[in-house]
């Protein structure tokens, strides 16, 4: 008898840690020590189903006796909270919801055992239960002046200042700097055998080019072109030469969770125009956004001080930012707001439409 108590012991004290429970209940505690004296040597996967069988779980939970072990939280979020996912479980069961390391998902509710949440994924549009110890909750981004989303620009520096950053050699390291020579021209220094090469990238039509064959709207399209291709110089670029005291805006937002997939995003007509650009109404796996399109380096920097506001901003009455793009162009993609700017939805309607009690709930 003793030994079926051990394994029904130790299933159960497994289980209950997988939860995310603090602590063990007190029916449990007298015997975790018997399973030690006991030195009973079992698998939780040979009993598990004679244990679920036993004690079911709650009502919201389908039959899911292996989900991940992470660490564990006593935080619980309100419908709506954006949430990262620190572990794996890409074998979900009936009701289970699948996600990998670093994705994405939103809060719809939560069962009523604390430590399961019903969410739904960010990249596949899904929707199902996952433990609350998997999640951590999305970051905001810090308004970091070292943040920046070309931390291989070094500026003004001279060619031969270019070529000690870019020491020892290494094929593909690059660095892109002002260009001494030819005020608003910008030159690509890329380590390649023993040498750097500068390749001079000139303006053409509001564009930028290095062949005249290929052109970019911004240095940042350029670099990821030829991540991709070397086309017209020596090898791909392989590996940035970060400027000092920098750091990589790209890394802390992929971190924070706050990166979204381009091939999710479909863009459609024109509905306004921001500070920073056009902003046009889109898709992103199946919900309606606006989307700020960013051309120009020069407000890319500003650009990422918006972003890292709107990270803070999560109210019901404010527009919640969904994420960013960095590729083919900078974008900020957020929800879409059916009436419009609400300045404008005030100053089209008087007093006899919009009363009071509204106007103190826009304010709320």
């Amino acid at each position: 008898m003793s030994e079926h108590l051990c394994v029904f012991t130790r299933v159960d004290v497994c289980t209950h840690l997988s939860l995310g429970e603090p602590s063990l209940p007190p029916r449990l505690a007298p015997l975790t020590q018997l399973s030690q004296d006991a030195n009973v040597s079992v698998s939780i996967q040979s009993f598990s189903l004679l244990w679920v069988s036993l004690h079911p779980p709650p009502p919201c939970l389908p039959h899911v006796p292996f989900l991940p072990v992470c660490t564990p939280t006593k935080r619980r979020w309100a419908p709506g909270t954006q949430c990262i996912t620190k572990c794996e479980h890409t074998r979900p069961k009936p009701g289970e919801l699948a996600f990998r390391k670093g994705d994405v998902v939103t809060i719809l509710e939560a069962c009523e055992n604390k430590s399961w949440y019903r969410a739904k994924h960010h990249a596949s549009g899904q929707e199902g239960l996952l433990a609350a110890g998997a999640l951590r909750e999305r970051e905001a981004l810090s308004a970091d002046p070292k943040l920046s989303l070309m931390p291989w620009f070094h500026g003004k520096i001279s060619g031969q200042e270019a070529v000690q950053q870019l020491q020892p050699p290494e094929d593909g390291l690059f660095l892109v700097r002002e260009s001494a020579r030819h005020p608003g021209d910008y030159v690509l220094c890329v380590s390649f055998g023993r040498d750097v090469i500068h390749y001079r990238v000139l303006h053409r039509d509001g564009h930028l080019t290095i062949d005249e064959a290929v052109c970019f709207c911004n240095l940042m399209d350029m670099v990821e072109h030829y991540s991709k291709d070397k086309g017209a110089i020596c090898t791909k670029l392989a590996k940035p030469k970060r400027k000092q005291g920098t750091k990589s805006a790209e890394e802390e937002l992929a971190k924070a969770g706050w990166l979204l997939n381009l091939q999710h995003l479909t863009l459609g007509v024109q509905i306004g125009e921001g500070e920073f650009g056009a902003v046009l109404q889109g898709e992103y796996l199946g919900q309606k956004v606006a989307v700020k399109n960013i051309k120009c380096d020069v407000t890319a920097q500003a650009f990422l001080d918006e972003t890292a506001v709107m990270t803070k901003m999560q109210h019901k009455n404010l527009v919640r930012l969904l994420g960013v793009i960095l590729h083919q162009g900078l974008y900020i993609v957020m929800e879409h707001v059916s009436k419009g700017n609400l300045v404008n939805f005030l100053r089209t309607r008087g007093r006899a439409l919009v009363n009071t009690p509204q106007l103190l709930q826009f304010s709320l």
